[in-house]
């Protein structure tokens, strides 16, 4: 049977009482548009976070965009990111009329290098996007002195990082606004595509409610601004409602495999994850590094384990994002992670069996690499 990197369906089993129940619930309720389960779930995640407000949206791209849109970040606009994260980050940049400005990143823990922020910044700088990479936060300390120094708005991009702490404060409360992905392989997943964007500030979310709703606002076909049609469904915010009361319970089974792994492959040759100062990790993937990464990848095939890369091309690397003018090496860390980083089988319900094939067989792999 092939080890995937992830796979949703040994939860499902555990938990599909109740996912069927849900979907029971949405259908019986006479409602299936912005209804009592997107206002219910928006409630508690909101709540989860001790932040004032959450909106719901259709993916986690649009809870970028529209939470750039509503902090005012727009056309003209200069944003500071990383090209070392998921492409949908910068598109969503782009997609507001913003330009992407890229920094490099930490080789210890591959997240944003916030020493370099300072210099990247310009006259037309409007927003600082940290991504919290893989789990863990970016040291948001220097960021958020750099956004007071700077008049800068902070949006934090928390698709990887559901209930990481940075000095016990959760990810998405560091900054004005911060966005989610509830993609089926997240940490908090949905059935399907799902986003959220939080804040604690009444007219941010008043923009938000109304940049998903075509800009409407009390009263359907009064358009205030134009807007997109961007709404969470009925039916993934009630699954999702479920999930996050087990939210807590996910993080600990992803640190215990997280162990098992630190454990397994201590003295193997493979560069683990670093725990960043401050930061408590929920392992939305589990990335190592290795020079000959492709080898192994190729090696583990005959074991029948599949393994991922994240990621395998910067986005300042891509074709359509040529026209920002980044030369290749301009982000050489990112560039040289690019060629070593690759992500081990990494889901909350991943049993002990599964993981020690895994573990042996990348301990016998790696041992014959010569």
């Amino acid at each position: 049977m092939t080890t995937r990197v992830w796979d949703y369906l040994p939860e499902y089993e555990k938990e599909r009482e109740d996912i069927l129940d849900a979907v029971e619930t949405v259908f019986s309720s006479g409602r299936l548009v912005l209804g009592a389960s997107v206002r219910g779930f928006e409630e508690e995640f909101a709540a989860y976070h001790g932040v004032r407000h959450c909106a719901g949206v259709d993916n986690g791209t649009n809870a970028i965009k529209l939470g750039l849109q509503a902090l005012g970040v727009g056309p003209g606009d200069e944003v500071v990111t990383v090209s070392n994260t998921a492409a949908p980050t910068v598109v969503a940049i782009d997609a507001v009329g913003a330009t992407p400005v890229f920094v490099d990143v930490d080789p210890r823990t591959f997240l944003m290098d916030v020493g370099q922020v300072a210099a990247a910044i310009t006259p037309r700088t409007r927003c600082l996007l940290p991504v919290h990479l893989y789990g863990q936060c970016v040291d948001m300390e220097p960021l958020r002195s750099l956004a007071a120094e700077h008049g800068l708005v902070i949006l934090e991009d928390c698709a990887q990082a559901h209930g990481a702490r940075h000095h016990g404060a959760l990810a998405g409360t560091m900054g004005q606004a911060a966005a989610f992905s509830f993609y089926p392989t997240k940490v908090l997943g949905a059935y399907g595509d799902g986003g959220a964007t939080i804040t604690s500030d009444d007219e941010v979310d008043r923009n938000l409610r109304r940049l998903r709703y075509y800009g409407m606002e009390e009263r359907y076909y009064v358009v205030q601004t134009p807007g997109h049609n961007s709404r969470l469904d009925e039916l993934h915010a009630e699954i999702l409602r479920r999930k996050l009361r087990r939210l807590d319970g996910y993080i600990a089974a992803r640190r215990e495999v997280a162990r098992r792994y630190a454990e397994g492959l201590a003295d193997v040759g493979l560069v683990l994850p670093q725990l960043a100062p401050g930061n408590d990790h929920v392992y939305y993937v589990y990335v190592v590094r290795h020079p000959r990464r492709d080898d192994i990848i190729a090696a583990l095939k005959g074991y029948d384990i599949e393994l991922n890369i994240s990621y395998p091309w910067p986005v300042h690397t891509m074709t359509g994002f040529a026209h920002l003018g980044y030369e290749r090496g301009s982000l050489p860390v990112t560039e040289r992670l690019a060629t070593e980083i690759f992500s081990l089988p990494m889901y909350a319900s991943l049993s002990p069996d599964l993981q020690d094939k895994v573990i042996s067989a990348l301990r016998e792999v790696v041992s014959n690499l010569g």
